[in-house]
């Protein structure tokens, strides 16, 4: 059967493969992780479109015109408008594909930095990255049970070479599984993310950006360029490779500050209302302006340590953040001013003459940093939500040189036959820098993009093919066209595979003393979870599951995950319940 190929399971993979699907092609996807999802279910602002169809209920009067404008003004001196123009063009479809087809629920829109219309949307609750890609995610994994002739996932799987032809064409891949080397024939789409965990001894960040070795990222370990190694040794052409983005706000963990790896702060924080505060306890930049120009206003001010502080009202709007950021150790609730001026080391009057200092800026609508959307004004006696932040290697806007069919170019300028890429692996689509909520957004549209473009060259390619073995069109339609695509023949979803039984009951003491790296154990909803093999497979890092090591992580867990996840994706870690007192 005719197929194509897909490296990566994020979400701009998971948005081609489900495209491909739609148009009669079959998937094979790999993925180099034991997990799918990559960084994108990280994200946690949510994903830009302009005119919605939940843009226009709420009379947010938004267009893609606009949206081109602020995104070109972002990326400066290195607009590619042809790939702005498929960015903010299809950007309302792609949110009303992600409603449509995975009935998801993206009805709050919030205004980030650099926006000039609330666009960037996401749900009432969880991180909207995590929500947009386990829907894509679990409906592939789906189709790989019920319809397994369309659908194939090898996990654990790294594509080490790109296969071609005596013509140049890219027609399939070389890949490494437990220790054995296999090949899959096809053309391929490139999804595999960017470099800003780039540490390897061929990091791009070190040869390209080298006074930004030393700094953390946000980015999960496998996100070292490798599709973007694979196709400049197939000869492809690469853009922009020093244009790597520092995000302003990651947070520290007052018990790791030095940590490599840090949690991203969502700039829908600053978005609903949150302030940047030196430790002066002043403000000293616009907090909605880009992520390049706020980290060096950081750098520049030298008033360490920062924090972002959210007042009562912000803290509502987005209430579910703070919760989770507080579980996690990294963000602290002060019930008023008093207590927030304690935390500050400084005299109440400090603070209070910041906030008279804002509301005036909120009155008059002329702030001294240029702020020009503000959420309302400030009071002392509020609760507060404050978390120290710190510069952070976020997101690579270099990558592949691609077209705006998403083909990868070679160093002419050409398009390399059965290539194609999609999310952060391409270059020059956010230009300088990426706008907060186009992320999820470049691998919505632009992975929807390459599985049409890959769908329709499968289709010519395999019309010659047949044409020069004497065959007619005909024939390739009954190969290709005529299967069903799962938006016309729903499949049947299988059951989910039931956990291990155990009899074993443990006490909360006994479950407490499994609290080490090669020993951790975890309770769910009364169940004894034994996580230790899946570690290193967590989507979220290791250190998201060690912080709950030997403890309860049943409200953590749920403000998160769909109760299926445990019999779904590790249904061998139950190994008992707690036993009652």
């Amino acid at each position: 059967m005719a197929q194509v190929i897909v490296v990566g399971g994020g979400l701009a993979g998971l948005s081609a493969a489900h495209t491909l699907l739609e148009r009669g092609a079959n998937v094979v996807l790999l993925d180099k992780q034991g997990f799918m999802g990559g960084n994108s279910t990280k994200a946690t602002s949510g994903i830009n479109g302009a005119g919605t169809l939940t843009q226009q209920e709420l009379g947010i009067p938004d267009n893609a015109k606009v949206f081109f404008d602020d995104t070109k003004r972002s990326a400066r001196d290195l607009a590619r408008d042809d790939l702005i123009r498929v960015l903010t063009g299809r950007s309302g479809d792609a949110v009303n594909w992600l409603q449509s087809k995975f009935g998801l629920n993206l009805s709050k829109v919030a205004r980030l930095g650099g926006h000039s219309q609330p666009r960037t949307h996401r749900g009432d609750a969880q991180f909207p990255g995590m929500v947009i890609t386990y829907a894509q995610m679990e409906r592939l994994e789906d189709l790989a049970v019920s319809n397994p002739e369309r659908v194939k996932i090898l996990k654990k799987a790294r594509v080490t070479k790109l296969l071609k032809d005596e013509s140049g064409a890219v027609v399939g891949v070389e890949y490494t599984q437990n220790g054995k080397t296999g090949f899959v024939d096809g053309p391929v789409i490139l999804a595999t993310g960017g470099y800003a965990a780039d540490f390897t001894e061929d990091s791009l960040i070190k040869k390209h950006r080298p006074e930004l070795w030393d700094l953390p990222t946000t980015n999960g370990d496998h996100c070292t360029g490798d599709g973007q190694k694979l196709a400049m040794a197939a000869g492809a052409s690469a853009v922009d490779l020093e244009k790597v983005q520092v995000h302003p706000t990651g947070l520290v963990d007052p018990k790791e500050p030095e940590a490599k790896v840090k949690f991203l702060a969502a700039e829908a924080l600053r978005g609903v209302g949150g302030l940047l505060l030196d430790n002066t306890g002043s403000r000293f930049v616009d907090e909605l302006q880009h992520r390049d120009y706020v980290t060096g206003k950081i750098w520049e001010n030298k008033k360490y340590p920062i924090r972002l502080v959210l007042n009562g009202k912000a803290s509502k709007e987005i209430e579910w953040h703070c919760k989770h950021y507080v579980g996690r150790g990294l963000m602290k609730r002060f019930e008023n001013g008093d207590a927030l001026a304690k935390e500050f080391g400084l005299s109440p009057t400090a603070l209070k003459k910041t906030f008279e200092d804002y509301n005036q800026s909120v009155r008059t609508k002329k702030d001294p940093f240029g702020k020009k959307f503000f959420q309302g004004e400030w009071t002392y006696n509020d609760i507060f939500h404050v978390a120290i932040m710190t510069p952070v290697l976020h997101y690579t806007m270099g990558g592949l040189e691609i077209d705006p069919e998403s083909r990868v170019l070679d160093k002419s300028g050409k398009p390399i036959q059965g290539l194609f890429a999609a999310g952060e692996v391409a270059g020059g689509v956010h230009g300088a820098n990426r706008l907060g909520g186009s992320s999820l957004l470049g691998c919505v549209v632009f992975g929807r993009v390459s599985g049409d473009s890959a769908a329709s060259y499968l289709l010519q390619s395999t019309s010659a093919a047949i044409q020069k073995a004497g065959g007619r069109l005909s024939a390739l339609v009954g190969q290709v066209g005529s299967t069903p695509s799962p938006a016309s023949t729903p499949a049947a979803a299988p059951a989910a595979p039931v956990g291990k039984t155990s009899s074993g009951e443990f006490t909360i003491e006994e479950v407490s003393k499994h609290n080490k790296k090669g020993d951790v154990w975890v309770v769910i909803d009364g169940q004894v979870l034994d996580v230790t093999k899946f570690l290193p497979d967590h989507p979220g890092g290791e250190k998201a599951i060690m912080l709950y090591a030997g403890r309860d992580a049943t409200e953590e867990f749920n403000m998160l995950h769909d109760p299926k996840v445990i019999p779904r994706y590790a249904p061998d870690s139950v190994i008992g319940k707690v036993k009652k007192p």
